[in-house]
């Protein structure tokens, strides 16, 4: 307790250590914040006024979307003021919430997109009873349950994490405050709390995993079944978006969260850190949602009845069209 009371804070490392860089970064880090706060947020407004859109698989993409918008809200926009201001100070406080909200927000971006795919397994393999199975209980049973396991699982990580005590430098060699870096900087030798809090955490890990590849497993068997190749391709195009977001954030959070401890980390440490962080947030509504025509006519639905006329009006018509 001495050890973590003499340390009033961390120094992160970040991207770059020259200050040119260091502007750049912060730059492109708040241009790539601002695309996925903005597309992130289109998702959600649109979800949430268009009537056309209240079905249980676009309020598992508002709640993805919403989980997205405070994921990346956690660490860019502190890693923009230090990158501009060249101060990487971060309080012990700081970090804590850094680690918490990190690590809630991963666990409940998890569980949903495992309630998403079992979504589609209802909708493609019992197409007759999905009003029935998927009600609207059941959707808030499934949301809730994520957040609050999300919730629950940050916690359990954050306490077993500064349960140790640090000393010697207290430089983390990464742009935020994640566990290994902490780890490499630790000087407890009982580290049975973080290794028991990340043992939970990999056990809910391949139990959604699990959840999702038998899903998918029996989505492909039926779809296969399906006589015509335009019914197979319009089955698919459902389900392979989830597939790629949900691949993209369990590999990227994988690495990010159980790569091994190392003072210096390497560029593939810093590629899969800002995938995770900023590209994986960016990209999903692009990936999932603003490619899909369902979402393209709500979009084009809004702008007609806020702009019925002007410029903004073609111009949005493009868009969809697109």
């Amino acid at each position: 307790m001495a050890n973590i009371t003499a340390i009033t804070g961390f120094i992160l490392m970040g991207i770059s250590d020259v200050p040119e860089l260091q502007t750049a970064c912060g730059v492109f880090f708040l241009v790539m914040y601002m695309a996925a706060l903005i597309s992130n947020l289109i998702i959600i407004i649109l979800t949430t006024l268009d009537l056309q859109l209240q079905t249980p698989m676009y309020f598992f993409l508002k709640n993805l979307s919403l989980m997205d918008v405070f994921f990346v809200s956690v660490t860019i926009p502190n890693f923009v003021v230090n990158s501009l201001t060249h101060n990487n100070f971060i309080s012990i406080l700081g970090c804590t919430v850094q680690v918490f909200l990190l690590s809630s927000f991963t666990g409940g971006d998890v569980f949903i997109l495992t309630a998403m795919s079992y979504d589609r397994y209802v909708a493609i393999c019992s197409p007759l009873h999905y009003d029935t199975i998927m009600n609207g209980i059941t959707c808030l049973l499934m949301v809730g349950v994520s957040w609050a396991t999300g919730v629950l699982f940050g916690a359990i990580y954050t306490v077993g994490t500064f349960s140790m005590s640090f000393c010697g430098s207290n430089v983390i060699p990464q742009f935020f405050c994640d566990v290994p870096s902490l780890l490499s900087i630790s000087c407890s030798k009982m580290v049975l709390a973080i290794y028991t809090s990340v043992g939970i955490g990999v056990c809910l890990g391949m139990f959604c995993f699990i959840c999702v590849v038998v899903s998918y497993f029996y989505i492909f068997s039926s779809v296969l079944k399906i006589p015509t190749a335009k019914g197979q391709s319009k089955a698919f195009a459902t389900c392979i978006p989830h597939l790629t977001v949900f691949t993209i954030f369990i590999a990227t959070a994988c690495f990010v969260f159980l790569k091994a401890p190392a003072e210096e980390p390497s560029i593939t440490d810093r590629l899969f850190s800002v995938i995770y962080t900023v590209l994986s947030p960016a990209i999903n509504p692009l990936i999932y949602s603003l490619r899909n025509n369902d979402v393209k006519c709500a979009l084009r639905r809004l702008q007609q009845n806020l702009y019925p006329k002007g410029s903004l009006h073609l111009t949005l018509q493009s868009i969809c069209q697109w």
